[in-house]
C-alpha cells in the first residue's frame, strides 16, 4: 500500500493540473454585462456568440470561463502560476504575461461547457476561432485565415510563434 500512494504522489507532483483549469462553468457569451465579455474584440464576439448559437443547435451548451482580462488580473494568474509549478518558466507554458496576453487585448476566449472545447477544435475554424495551444483545449482565438483554416498548433504560451495566419 505504501507503494502505491508513493507512485500517486510522484504523479501529482509530475503531473499538475493547469492553473487555469477552471472549476466556475462561466456566463455564456451573450451576457455583454460581464466585462469578461463585454470588452472582446467586437469580431471575437460575434464569432464565438455564432458558434455558440450553432453549438447549442448541436446540443453543446457553451460559455466563457475567461474572456477579457485586466493586466493586472493576467498578472496575478502569473504569480499564481509561479507559486503552482515552481519557476517562471514553468508557469509560462500555461500562462502568458500581460504584455503579451491576448487576453489582456480582448482577443482570446476560454470556453466552457461539456464538450464545448471539442465542438470548438471541430467547428470552430467556421467561425475563425481556432484552438492555439496543443495543452490548452479550452483556449481559442479569431485566427483562421479567409479559407477557414487555422494555424499550426503551438506547444505552449511560451512558444514562440505567431498564432494569427496572414490571408
Amino acid at each position: 500500500m505504501r507503494l502505491v500512494f508513493v507512485a500517486v504522489a510522484a504523479l501529482v507532483v509530475i503531473c499538475p493540473s493547469p492553473p487555469l483549469a477552471h472549476a466556475d462553468p462561466g456566463p455564456p457569451p451573450f451576457d455583454v454585462a460581464d466585462p469578461a465579455i463585454g470588452r472582446l474584440d467586437p469580431a471575437l464576439l460575434t464569432a464565438i456568440q455564432n458558434a455558440a448559437v450553432a453549438a447549442a443547435a448541436d446540443g453543446v451548451s457553451m460559455t466563457i470561463t475567461s474572456g477579457w482580462r485586466s493586466p493586472e488580473f493576467q498578472q496575478q494568474l502569473l504569480d499564481d502560476a509561479v507559486q503552482t509549478y515552481g519557476s517562471f518558466a514553468a508557469a509560462r507554458q500555461f500562462v502568458q504575461t500581460p504584455e503579451l496576453s491576448k487576453h489582456v487585448v480582448g482577443q482570446a476566449v476560454d470556453v466552457g461547457g461539456v464538450g464545448a472545447d471539442q465542438w470548438l477544435v471541430t467547428n470552430g475554424s467556421r467561425y475563425g476561432l481556432c484552438r492555439i495551444y496543443a495543452n490548452e483545449i479550452w483556449h481559442f482565438e479569431l485566427a483562421a485565415d479567409a479559407l477557414g483554416t487555422c494555424p499550426q498548433l503551438l506547444p505552449d504560451a511560451a512558444s514562440p510563434g505567431p498564432a494569427k495566419m496572414t490571408p
